[in-house]
Parts: C-alpha cells; sequence; structure tokens
C-alpha cells in the first residue's frame, strides 16, 4: 500500500504541475493521450484550466499522502476501515469513469483501472477485507 500511496502522491504532483506553463509538460501528454487530442490541442491557458488541473493534482496529492499517514490507523482498525477505503475507491471510479466517458476522455478509465487493480489485488490476497477471525 505504501507504493500504491507514492504512485498517487506522484501523480497529483504531476497534475499540480499543470498549474504552470514550466511545469507543465507531463500533463500536456497525459490530456493529449488519454483525449486522443492533436499535438497542441489542450489550451491550459483558457479559463480556469489551470486552476483546475492544479487543484485536481492537490487533492490528488492530499489524497494519497492521506491514506499513506493513515495506513497504521487503518491497519488496527481492521476490516471496517478497509471497506471503507475501498468503498471510497470503488465511488471515485464509478464517478471519474463515467465523466471520463462523457467529457470524451474514454482512455482515463485504463489508468483508473490499473490504479483500482494495483489497490484491490493486495488488500483482497491479505484478507483485509475480511471480519476479524474469518
Amino acid at each position: 500500500m505504501v507504493a500504491w500511496c507514492g504512485g498517487v502522491i506522484l501523480f497529483g504532483a504531476v497534475l499540480a504541475g499543470g498549474g504552470l506553463p514550466a511545469t507543465d509538460g507531463a500533463v500536456t501528454f497525459l490530456y493529449n493521450l488519454l483525449g486522443g487530442l492533436a499535438p497542441g490541442a489542450l489550451n491550459l491557458d483558457a479559463p480556469g484550466m489551470r486552476f483546475s488541473v492544479a487543484l485536481m493534482g492537490a487533492v490528488t496529492l492530499g489524497w494519497g499522502l492521506t491514506i499513506l499517514l493513515l495506513l497504521p490507523a487503518i491497519h488496527a482498525a481492521g476490516a471496517p476501515a478497509w471497506r471503507g477505503l475501498t468503498l471510497a475507491l470503488a465511488v471515485w471510479y464509478v464517478i471519474d469513469g463515467a465523466l471520463s466517458v462523457a467529457t470524451g476522455f474514454a482512455l482515463n478509465i485504463v489508468p483508473n483501472t490499473a490504479l483500482a487493480v494495483a489497490y484491490l489485488v493486495p488488500v483482497l490476497a491479505s484478507g483485509a477485507l475480511r471480519p476479524a477471525g474469518r
């Protein structure tokens, strides 16, 4: 889970980098790739766009860091905490996927699925979702 959180934090930092022209290269590449856009088609300078991408990055980074720092408490709390975290991930996955398709960025479901699988495989394999004693 530490590596998973690190990946989320890193992705958040990449998105946050989209807030500044000097650091927006990775975000531009991702948007062009996931949206099937022609090079140069993405306009991060459109009103609110840089702010939105940077804010999304800050939230994503914060989400990963929060989970990372709470891992000891989640482990101690056991299955109820893991089920809550898993439900939160599932809600994000459904909403993000639906909006990705609706806005023309359906390929975004591919990295989302990879992130969800990277979370679920170790959690399911560990038995963390099962009640204590089972």
